[in-house]
């Protein structure tokens, strides 16, 4: 059997850099950081050809991240479940699944549903109910269907579920203390819609108010 571990990031503050083939771990970045980005890279830019200049945004500074890793010592088959030794037994983990958690407060949803509308509305939506936001969710091919994807919103909603006081402080830090808001548990998911049934299955209800809309080429 394959063992997983899962490992938190803390907001990493910035200015943090995009790792390369060529520079895959930047010295400027957490450990674990560079780890969540050797999957966001392989899944988002390499498989969904995502531009690699949109891929690290502001909110990674601000953001929790998890990162799922298994011995790297055998590969998992996702369609029957096996391992497949590797011959070297390397035994160091292997970060195959990755989730980022966004705090309040977020730019207005017009920003992505409508763009052409984004030079007229302000940076923060402050006038909604505040939320977290799941983003940056994958698996690497060969490690999916395995249900490691759940693992991971899993993990990350269990942390803001006893970190109510994180996520507010959070908020306080972007709009003054004045304008703290308490969080009362409203996730949201700007889901793809290729996997908008995994996270029906998980508990979500798609919000038909909310649209739908094209992020980097993928229908959202």
């Amino acid at each position: 059997m394959a063992n997983y571990i899962i490992s938190i990031q803390t907001p990493p503050g910035g200015p943090l850099s995009l790792p390369t083939p060529s520079n895959p771990s930047p010295s400027g970045n957490p450990a674990i950081f560079n780890d969540a980005m050797v999957v966001r890279r392989r899944v988002f830019i390499e498989e969904q050809n995502i531009d690699e200049n949109a891929e690290i945004d502001d909110d990674d500074a601000r953001s929790w991240h998890w990162v799922l890793y298994t011995d790297s010592s055998s590969q998992i088959n996702g369609s029957t479940g096996q391992e497949n030794a590797t011959e070297n037994g390397d035994r160091n983990p292997k970060p195959v699944a990755v989730i980022r958690l966004v705090p309040p407060p977020h730019a207005p949803h017009e920003v992505v549903s409508h763009p052409e509308k984004a030079n007229s509305l302000p940076k923060y939506d402050l006038s909604h109910e505040p939320y977290v936001k799941l983003t940056r969710v994958a698996v690497l091919p060969e490690y999916r269907g395995l249900g490691l994807g759940r693992k991971v919103v899993d993990a990350a909603l269990e942390w803001a579920e006893h970190h109510g006081g994180d996520t507010e402080d959070a908020y306080a830090r972007v709009t003054g203390e004045q304008e703290r808001k308490k969080w009362e548990g409203l996730v949201l998911v700007h889901a793809q819609v290729e996997v908008e049934e995994m996270y029906k299955r998980l508990g979500f209800e798609t919000d038909e108010g909310l649209g739908r809309w094209d992020e980097e080429g993928i229908d959202h």
